[in-house]
């Protein structure tokens, strides 16, 4: 199976982060600019939490807060859950869906070098599925 280092090549190392004390209203206006469901929260190359649009929905929404006045840190997901490089697609998606996270940062010793999404994992297996099945015609059809 493919590893976190092969999705990150496919997908690029672009990295969008937002510091802790910048307003929610400002994290809403990046995903949506680049059209993507999270970010990472981060002070300098300190990696501090992820906020995503869950979070917002949740924490801020719901609850009837002020996206405007409401900083990021209030509302962001602390101590994230992360992954190597040569992590395995399929240990990440266990990780995923025993910890209930979409989003896990990719540290390189101890520096952030990209990020990766459930939809990047399920992206990834069923691209190994399909070529499994491509061997497997071609082995059967001789």
């Amino acid at each position: 199976m493919r590893q976190v280092r092969h999705l990150l090549e496919g997908k690029g190392g672009r990295i969008y982060s937002i510091a802790p004390d910048a307003p929610v209203l400002e994290a809403i206006k990046l995903m949506a600019e680049h059209r993507i469901g999270a970010l990472l929260v981060m002070r300098g190359e300190q990696l501090l939490g992820v906020v995503s649009e869950r979070d917002y929905a949740r924490n801020v929404i719901l609850q009837g807060r002020s996206s405007a006045q409401t900083p990021v840190a209030e509302i962001m997901r602390g101590d994230p859950l992360t992954v190597g490089l040569q992590t395995d697609v399929l240990d990440c998606m266990r990780l995923c869906t025993d910890s209930r996270v979409r989003h896990l940062p990719v540290l390189e010793g101890g520096k952030v070098v990209g990020i990766i999404s459930t939809g990047d994992l399920v992206k990834a297996v069923i691209d190994a599925q399909a070529e499994q099945i491509e061997h497997l015609e071609r082995y059967i059809t001789g």
